[in-house]
């Protein structure tokens, strides 16, 4: 297929590009930053999604790029809170959104895999999550980044209705690490650590291999999925770390010894999602 990426300069969309391009795609790249020179293989222009014009204009059609799109990966976005003032997060992020879905729709492209969030599931989770490992039908949002997403995937889910052929995928991924960053998992020991995540983590290679299954698995309407690593980012049993960390919730399954609270059994179900870079291998490698 053609398909473009947005935020393909990002740590997801360097990875998502690198999977769909060797996987036999077409990838057009799409970002603020970055230039046909990063990777020959990639046709890459700058867009700004904040701009309606530029964003419908882009998925129309691009002189020497492209002149029509079979599939959409939206990853484009401000990642974090605290990078600019919190109300701009929230309005850049649901512009950007809204801009993207609707521009894509309006150019008829059907099949579309964005970037949700843990966030969206209530991280930092200063409040228990209602019960472990933590599934999808779970929707909070305690900051403006995770606002955004909970109103992203409120949107999807209307979009949907407007077209009885649009497929949106919402991939709720946790934090996204490259395989350098395995050395700050150092503080496996800590049962502090990583517990706004729930202690989850997902490599970029494996959040990439997730986005390539969801556009494999597309079908009309609205899915969401949870996308983190099969295991926690601790050396503690994840019945021992649930029990001295979130004392009272409910856990709903029996646990693996380091089973991941964060539950990616639906992907697994429906999308043969099987993450195969953990960090336990990861920082065994480093430190050879």
């Amino acid at each position: 297929m053609r398909i473009a990426v947005t935020g393909s300069s990002g740590k997801l969309g360097r990875a998502t590009v690198d999977r769909l391009l060797a996987d036999g795609h077409e990838v057009i790249g799409f970002d603020l930053a970055g230039s046909p020179a990063v990777d020959p293989r990639l046709r890459f222009t700058t867009v700004d999604f904040t701009d309606y014009g530029q964003t419908l204009d882009s998925m129309l059609g691009v002189t020497a790029r492209h002149s029509g799109i079979d599939a959409l990966v939206h990853l484009a976005a401000i990642p974090v809170n605290g990078l600019v003032p919190d109300a701009t997060t929230f309005h850049n992020n649901v512009t950007v959104s809204f801009n993207v879905f609707f521009a894509a729709l309006r150019a008829g492209i059907t099949t579309i895999v964005y970037a949700s969030s843990i966030t969206a599931m209530g991280f930092p989770f200063d409040e228990p999550p209602a019960s472990l490992p933590l599934d999808e039908n779970v929707s909070a949002a305690n900051n403006t980044y995770g606002l955004g997403k909970v109103v992203e995937e409120a949107m999807a889910g209307q979009f949907v209705r407007w077209n009885d052929e649009l497929s949106i995928t919402a991939l709720r991924f946790t934090n996204v690490i490259n395989a350098e960053e395995y050395g700050s998992f150092e503080r496996a020991g800590d049962p502090a650590y990583r517990r706004d995540l729930l202690f989850s983590y997902i490599d970029a290679r494996d959040g990439a291999a997730a986005v390539a299954l969801a556009l494999a698995a597309a079908e009309p309407g609205f899915e969401v999925y949870n996308i983190a690593a099969s295991d926690t980012g601790l050396s503690i049993p994840s019945a021992e770390l649930a029990e001295i960390t979130f004392p009272g919730t409910p856990v709903t399954k029996s646990l693996g010894e380091f089973e991941t609270l964060m539950s990616i059994d639906k992907a697994r179900e429906k999308l043969g999602f099987e993450p195969q870079h953990l960090w336990r291998e990861g920082l065994a490698a480093l430190d050879l």
